[in-house]
């Protein structure tokens, strides 16, 4: 039996995913708040309870979901690692630089399974778009985008008055400080290629506070990060969380050589392609990507369960959990794997330096086994 320990209310969203899978069972709930592990360990009869993270890594866990606040992931994730667990993190990666370092170093001192929980990857529509890429529907594909746009305006303040992490590291920060939802799914239409250098932008602040709760934030209203590959490609992200707006959360573009796709805007919009499939006009005309899925969703999204489909994120996160068992049962890479994972909450990071100097460019560091510690740096 594999047992898993979840720290943080918000790793919770993993439960039906485990639950589902053979031979696995959800032990311990970690949490802060004694009213949040009362509701949630008696709604999902998880057995033991702790306030104590310590308390917790102590027991006969297998592994660790993290779904503490960000500012605490790296510590947790290093933590579990040198009590000899597994880690599925939640994102982004980690809130500097330096814990980036450390956190690639603790993983591959500890032997241990590290996947980073990206679960906008997991998406239907984006494994739909990920194997059409690489059958080569779309040619050679040279730009990607995506956006994030998620106001958060009512929780910078928690119930009791008190400012929440998020007023601080969130939108208390400048530059595009959560990158891998926007980021991600664009990244795996690039396989085997590695982000070069990054640039940030910004319209500046058009509020000095949150328009609902009053909290003085650093946040820009919009932030969008132009993203130079190794290959020559360029992708586009723009995260903004401050604006008052509707949520748009999961839109994305690509461009080919052979053609192209664009998530739904809203208002009835559908995700669609355009190709070059036998037809000279095909790339002319829009298609709905519903009429690809037969084709192209992966197998298993096919012939999923209800309770797997339900599970959260039209399915995503049953089957990212169901890849972090596979990891630590057979030993192979996981899916994002913490060199992923660095390298796409570095974007973020370095776009703090690259909005504060004038949209300089940074270059990104080449995250590997074995990074040497004349690497481990941010050049200027």
């Amino acid at each position: 039996m594999l047992k898993i320990g979840i720290v943080g209310a918000r790793g919770l969203s993993t439960v039906l995913g485990f639950r589902d899978i053979e031979g696995v069972d959800i032990t311990a709930l970690c949490d802060l708040n004694e009213d949040v592990l009362k509701q949630y360990s008696q709604k999902y009869n998880i057995p033991h309870t702790y306030r104590v993270y310590e308390d917790m890594l102590d027991s006969d866990i297998d592994a660790v979901v993290i779904g503490s606040p960000m500012q605490c992931h790296v510590p947790h994730a290093i933590a579990a690692l040198e009590a000899g667990k597994h880690v599925m993190s939640e994102v982004t990666a980690g809130v500097t630089m330096d814990e980036l370092w450390w956190l690639i170093e603790n993983v591959e001192k500890s032997g241990k399974v590290y996947m980073y929980a990206e679960n906008y990857c997991y998406m239907p529509d984006m494994q739909v778009v990920r194997n059409m890429v690489r059958k080569g529907v779309f040619g050679q594909v040279y730009y990607g985008e995506g956006e994030y746009l998620h106001e958060l305006n009512g929780l910078f303040v928690y119930g009791n008055g008190k400012s929440s992490w998020r007023s601080y590291w969130q939108c208390g920060k400048r530059g595009n400080f959560y990158p891998t939802h926007s980021l991600g799914p664009v990244m795996q239409w690039f396989e085997g290629d590695r982000i070069a250098s990054i640039s940030t932008f910004s319209p500046g602040q058009h509020y000095v506070s949150s328009k609902i709760s009053n909290v003085r934030l650093r946040q820009d209203d919009t932030t969008v990060t132009m993203i130079n590959m190794e290959s020559g490609g360029l992708i586009q992200i723009r995260v903004d969380c401050m604006s008052l707006r509707p949520h748009n959360l999961t839109y994305y573009q690509l461009q080919g050589t052979q053609g192209c796709y664009e998530a739904p805007r809203g208002l009835g919009d559908v995700a669609k392609i355009a190709v070059n499939d036998g037809d000279p006009n095909g790339f002319r005309e829009w298609k709905p990507l519903r009429d690809y899925y037969d084709k192209y969703m992966p197998e298993r999204y096919m012939k999923a369960t209800d309770e797997q489909k339900n599970a959260g994120h039209w399915g995503g996160d049953f089957f990212i959990v169901q890849d972090f068992v596979n990891a630590i049962r057979t030993g192979c890479k996981p899916e994002i794997d913490v060199y992923q994972a660095a390298e796409w909450t570095a974007v973020g990071l370095l776009s703090e330096l690259s909005v504060t100097n004038g949209n300089r460019l940074m270059e990104m560091p080449k995250f590997r086994k074995n990074m040497p510690l004349s690497e481990q740096i941010i050049k200027l």
